[in-house]
């Protein structure tokens, strides 16, 4: 039963072109669903898979206290594997076509104040070692661009257009783009390829924007240590990376920027993605009332660049 969850994961990173982490995530979901198939069930092929059983599974997550949208994704990837399995031939018909999945309350995102995007932006200030210029480089760069932390940690230095106040970002060919920045995160650049990366870099070879103490490429674990060292100094709690995608969306909006240019340099195929933002700059509003306009200007020295 696993060598066909297998092929279901390889077609999905060639035919679907989901990314590792995406496909990692429906190998775990995967594992547990046929966990559940031997140890309650004692399925020995997937013909066996009836629309009871997967009725009985859903329940079983839910004894277990899952999250709806935790059960709704486990659903979900339960829900494409029987459609592969019919797709290839293996089941005559689908048991999960009837198979509803959990309600899901809309997810509104969270964004930070820009007096907390200061803050944050404060912390590798204090400090002139090679380390803080890149950090201050790459949260400012995360703030102007609202790029995905996978898209921060694939950058190379080809990516960077410092004259252009742009940056290259995407990691697949069909999602690449170029998105303005900030003075402020111009300057943050330019100064740690000036003075911060020439000295962590080890290897002459080395094409990655953004190294590590060993000269390598950052890695998006290694970012996420970063900022969250770095929000605790702050006193902002628990943010995550996604939180400051959010923040430049929420911003911009309030700024006047339009939807449409969110979401392109966003990378978002459907406006929907993007439209919830709309409410999330709302709350940021009520919560900083007039001055928020003002004090996200002041974030972006530059309307004309972006």
């Amino acid at each position: 039963m696993e060598e066909q969850i297998e092929r279901f994961l390889a077609a999905l990173g060639r035919d679907r072109g989901f990314s590792p982490n995406t496909i990692s995530a429906y190998r775990n979901d995967l594992s547990q669903f046929c966990l559940f198939l031997r140890e309650h069930q004692r399925l020995q092929c997937w013909q066996e898979l009836t629309e009871t059983i997967l009725t009985s599974y859903v329940l079983h997550l839910r004894e277990r206290s899952y999250a709806n949208a935790t059960v709704a994704r486990k659903v979900a990837a339960v829900k494409s594997f029987c459609h592969y399995l019919v797709e290839v031939g293996e089941l005559r018909h689908d048991p999960a076509a009837g198979l509803p999945s959990p309600k899901v309350d809309k997810f509104i995102p969270r964004a930070i104040t820009p007096e907390e995007v200061a803050a944050l932006l404060a912390q590798p200030a204090r400090e002139r070692t090679p380390e803080a210029l890149r950090d201050k480089a790459m949260l400012e760069t995360l703030y102007a661009s609202g790029m995905r932390v996978s898209e921060l940690t694939a950058l190379n230095v080809e990516d960077v257009d410092l004259e252009g106040a742009q940056i290259r970002c995407g990691n697949k060919p069909e999602r690449q783009r170029w998105v303005p920045l900030s003075d402020s995160a111009v300057a943050a650049l330019q100064e740690y390829l000036r003075v911060g990366r020439p000295l962590l870099r080890q290897s002459a070879d080395e094409t990655a924007l953004f190294l590590n103490h060993r000269g390598s490429r950052l890695t998006r674990q290694g970012f996420w240590l970063i900022l969250k060292s770095y929000a605790e100094a702050a006193e902002l709690g628990d943010i995550t990376p996604h939180t400051l995608r959010h923040t430049f969306a929420a911003h911009a909006l309030t700024r006047g920027r339009a939807l449409r240019e969110i979401q392109q340099v966003l990378g978002h195929v459907s406006i929907s993605t993007t439209q919830v933002y709309q409410q999330v700059a709302q709350q940021v509003s009520r919560t900083n009332g007039h001055a928020l306009v003002s004090s996200v200007a002041a974030c972006y020295d530059s309307d004309s660049s972006e």
